[in-house]
This record gives C-alpha cells, structure tokens and sequence, in this order.
C-alpha cells in the first residue's frame, strides 16, 4: 500500500492530497468523456471527490451526513466501508461499480495509491 504525502496538515489538505490536487482531480473526471459502461464508475468516484471537498450533504457509501471537507479518519473510514460493500457479491453489479470509483477516488485522496481515477 502507498502512502502519500503531498499536503503537510494545516495547509488546506484533504486527506494526504491538497486541495488544488483534489480540485484538479475532480475537474479532469468531470470533463473526461466516460466510456460505454464507465458511467456508474464515474459516478462514484466525483461523489467522493464532491465530498471530499465538502461540497456533499452525506458520504457517497455509508450516508453519513457531511459538514465540511472530512477529517483523514472519516475518509479513511468511508474507503473502508466501500472495501465492505465491494466484497458482497451479492450487489447489483452497476451499484458495485459506482462503490467501486468511490473507494478508488477516496483511496487516492488518502494517500493508498498513487494513480487517481
């Protein structure tokens, strides 16, 4: 696992990434074109980053309700329960690719991988 550190704490940092590093994030997603079937992927990943930046009411697995750009615990969290969700086969596949691009996008903004969706 990756961890990453481009934001030193108190510098306007979401998770381990800056803010500019999400912003940009987020606006590359939102202006890419999605390929055929990518579209619930994508989906889920700009809901993390929408969060993330605290622009959501709640958090794109679990609901929690939102308030501001989330503290590395509660994000940490989130990536952990979309793990959850991920390994229930059971899922609707399009709803297991929308967790799928939340979990990859909030890993990312936590420093878990290096590559941003």
């Amino acid at each position: 696992m990756a961890t990453h550190s481009s934001a030193a704490p108190g510098s306007g940092a979401i998770g381990t990434r800056s803010r500019t590093d999400v912003e940009n994030a987020h606006a590359a997603l939102e202006d890419a074109a999605s390929p055929l079937g990518a579209d619930a992927y994508r989906t889920g990943a700009l809901s993390a980053y929408r969060w993330a930046l605290g622009r959501s009411v709640s958090a794109p697995v679990t609901g929690a309700p939102g308030g501001g750009t989330p503290p590395l615990e509660t994000l940490t969290a989130e990536v952990d329960a979309a793990l959850v969700q991920i390994e229930d086969l059971t899922r609707d596949p399009a709803a297991l690719t929308y967790t799928q691009g939340v979990q990859e996008a909030l890993a990312w903004v936590c420093g878990h991988r290096d590559d941003r969706p």
